[in-house]
């Protein structure tokens, strides 16, 4: 049974480093984000994102985010796999649970998510998750 269910995340850490630069192209980087969750999702989190960046100022990332939390009272990690986007002074992506990458009591948890984050405020984001049997 999937269930839907809403929490935030607060970034607590970004370092951020250019990992491509030419002469009028857009900068590709690669950042290193920690992040706090609350709410239905309890815990912390790292991420590692590779951006594009347009001159007009959007954006464009995809990535990896280690999650170690508590989901519907289950202890473990899990990791997300990002794609996503920034325009209009918000970040938003779409994620989904990397199957067989969970641990602890989330060894079986699979499910999708989004998010839309300002500058300096929570992000919001929706999860919706089952916990599958073990094949």
């Amino acid at each position: 049974m999937k269930t839907t269910v809403s929490c935030t995340f607060q970034i607590t850490g970004w370092d951020e480093k250019p990992s491509q630069m030419l002469e009028d192209a857009p900068k590709i980087s690669h950042a290193n984000i920690t992040q706090s969750y609350s709410g239905a999702i309890e815990g912390t989190s790292s991420v590692e994102y590779l951006m594009s960046y347009s001159a007009d100022g959007t954006a464009c990332f995809v990535g990896f985010e280690r999650v170690c939390a508590v989901v519907a009272g289950k202890r473990g990690t899990f990791v997300a796999q990002h794609s996503g986007s920034f325009s209009e002074g918000k970040a938003r992506s779409t994620w989904s649970v990397v199957e067989g990458a969970g641990t602890g009591d989330l060894v079986n948890l699979s499910g999708t998510g989004s998010y839309v984050a300002g500058h300096g405020e929570p992000a919001q984001v929706s999860f919706e998750y089952s916990f599958e049997p073990e094949r």
